[in-house]
Parts: C-alpha cells; structure tokens; sequence
C-alpha cells in the first residue's frame, strides 16, 4: 500500500489535500502454526487491514535478523515474525531459536537508531485466527504512529 492521497475541507470551505500513510507489514510465518493461524482468519472472514504481506517460511527459528533489516532497508515500515507456541514447535527447539535471534535483532535495531516497536515477535497457534488477525491491526496502528520507515527508499512505492 502506498500513501494516498485524501480530500479534507479547510474551515473556509476550500479543499486541502492531505496525505495518509498507509503502512507496509511484512510478515513471516511458521508453516505449522502462523501461517494455518493466518488462514482461519480468512476463512473466517475476520477483518483486519490489508497492509500485511505474509511470507511463509517452515519455522521461524528459520528467521535470520538479516531477513528483517533487509526488508527494513527494501521498504518495510514494519515487520511481525510468528511461530508456534513454546513447546509445539514441529522442529522442537526452532521457536526457542527463533526468539534469540529476535532478542539480538532488537539489539541490533537499537544500534542502528530504528525504532523497536517497528518489528515483533508472536506466537500464534493454528487455531488462533482471531489472535493473528488482532495482531495485524495492532501492529498497523503502531506502525502509522511511528510513521515511515525512514531507511525506506523514495523509489519504493507500494509493495
């Protein structure tokens, strides 16, 4: 999504154009739980904003900080890595892993000056589609908060 442009009255009655930020999310998800969490949502027709691109990976122990710097650096005002729950990985450890390196990101996010709100770690089981889709929105609002990503790239208009 893109920042849009909007039409508002002025107090004398004239038209004022004003921008909205529309914020990216990018999302990785687990393939055994996030990503299934994901698809309740849908098939449930939950409704949350459509800001968030999903990328389905088969754990997120599989995450590598540089994913999210790079996709930081590539556009992203926002990115959420989900898994399983702590103790339901299918890969037994990988979520454990998976919040180290998110632990090291954030440290590595606060040496480079980018807000730490603008990356998330969740977990969200196969049965938790009204979670994942609150997630979303919850991340969104954040996102508009903060603003755009200030490494974002001017030639980087919708995703």
């Amino acid at each position: 999504m893109t920042e849009s442009e909007s039409v508002a009255n002025a107090e004398d009655g004239t038209k004022i154009e004003t921008t909205a930020f529309d914020p990216r999310i990018l999302v990785f998800t687990c393939n055994w739980c996030s990503y299934a969490g994901a698809d309740l949502a849908g098939t449930s027709r939950l409704q949350h904003p459509p800001n968030a691109r999903l990328v389905r990976t088969m754990c997120s122990g599989r995450i590598d900080p540089v994913f999210v710097l790079e996709a930081l650096r590539d556009g992203a005002d926002g990115v959420i890595i989900t898994g399983c729950h702590p103790g339901d990985c299918h890969y037994v450890k990988g979520n454990f892993r998976a919040e180290k390196r998110f632990n090291f990101l954030k440290m590595a996010l606060k040496q480079l000056g980018v807000e730490e709100d603008r990356v998330r770690l969740a977990w969200v089981s196969a049965g938790e589609g009204e979670k994942f889709s609150l997630l979303i929105k919850d991340m969104t609002d954040k996102v508009r908060e903060l603003g755009p990503n200030p490494f974002k790239p001017a030639s980087v208009k919708s995703i």
